[in-house]
């Protein structure tokens, strides 16, 4: 499942894209064609994201909110441009609390699956970048805007720019009351308010309750954004069992999770990776990039000895979904 990183990746991508521009909004796959045609012909005015959701606000006061859910991503297609502030002069996609990480200018890094999310996506040219939990860019015929391709529920088209959304688990145009009370429901979320407010209010919540604490986390009403790599390599760096009840942490622990969510969130948003393992350099960091096995402490990791313990890491199954974890370490 795309995780906070992805959507606020995502939401500067429409804000650099099509915040802006007035768009023609159908559904090539007709199950959104109420809602398109509620917005198509409209400008985008603003795009933002809290947590996994995503909001689009159109100039007649009304919104699109996407929820990618598992297997929902966009697809952005045309004379695209990547926001300004996730990247840097030598066209690296921002900067990282890593060390060492320097790469020669130009020089892409590609993960395994012949993703590409150190460079800049490049601006303008036509091309096709999936957002989703990473970004791979696909060669496209010169037509534009290219035909659909799969179940498309929802497409934007720009003048210049065409963004598709497949797959998503909610879709649905609300008016800006109905956002707030969406918004409302949701826990803090670091990259949008990272004060000393939003920390105690994830802090009281949390401090509150008897659930374990790898449920919380994964609970989008106390923190935003967390989903199942964060959770289980968040749990690992702190040194804290899954199964501890909320109630049980000291005050200090609870922040100390708090504060390294909102780096961790920020590395990600930097570098279009959950990178959660500090102090990479120069091969180790690229080796990181290039391969997701060598970017995490215990995800994806069962059967296989603890990076710092050497014991064997634990799968097991908590809130629905696969949870990694070191018993000695995190005892």
């Amino acid at each position: 499942m795309p995780e906070g990183h992805s959507v606020h990746r995502i939401t500067r991508q429409f804000r650099r894209n099509l915040v802006g521009h007035r768009v023609t909004v159908s559904s090539p796959q007709g199950r959104f064609v109420t809602g398109a045609a509620q917005l198509s012909g409209h400008t985008v005015t603003d795009a933002r994201a809290v947590g996994k959701q995503m909001f689009l606000e159109f100039d007649h006061g009304l919104w699109l909110r996407v929820h990618l859910g598992l297997y929902g991503a966009w697809d952005f297609s045309g004379g695209i441009q990547m926001d300004a502030t996730m990247a840097s002069a030598n066209g690296r996609m921002g900067q990282t609390n890593q060390h060492g990480t320097d790469l020669p200018a130009g020089a892409p890094t590609f993960d395994e699956a012949g993703e590409n999310s150190i460079l800049s996506i490049g601006a303008p040219r036509r091309t096709r970048v999936r957002m989703s939990e990473q970004e791979k860019e696909i060669d496209l015929a010169e037509t534009f805007p290219p035909e659909p391709i799969g179940q498309v529920r929802v497409r934007l088209l720009s003048d210049t720019v065409c963004a598709d959304l497949r797959g998503p688990t909610a879709c649905e145009v609300l008016d800006a009351a109905q956002v707030d009370a969406v918004i409302a429901r949701l826990g803090p979320d670091p990259e949008l308010d990272n004060t000393p407010e939003a920390e105690e209010r994830f802090v009281s919540v949390v401090r509150k309750k008897p659930t374990p604490i790898g449920r919380l986390l994964m609970d989008q009403s106390v923190v935003s954004g967390i989903g199942n790599v964060y959770r289980a390599e968040l749990l690992f760096r702190a040194g804290l069992n899954p199964h501890a009840p909320g109630k049980s942490l000291g005050d200090e622990t609870v922040r100390a999770l708090w504060q390294d969510w909102a780096r961790l969130l920020h590395v990600g948003i930097a570098t279009g990776q959950m990178m959660t393992m500090d102090k990479l350099e120069g091969a180790g960091y690229r080796r990181a990039m290039k391969n997701r096995a060598d970017r995490h402490w215990v995800y994806k990791r069962e059967g296989l000895p603890c990076r710092v313990c050497g014991t064997h890491i634990v799968l097991e199954e908590m809130a629905a979904r696969k949870l990694y974890w070191c018993p000695r370490c995190q005892a």
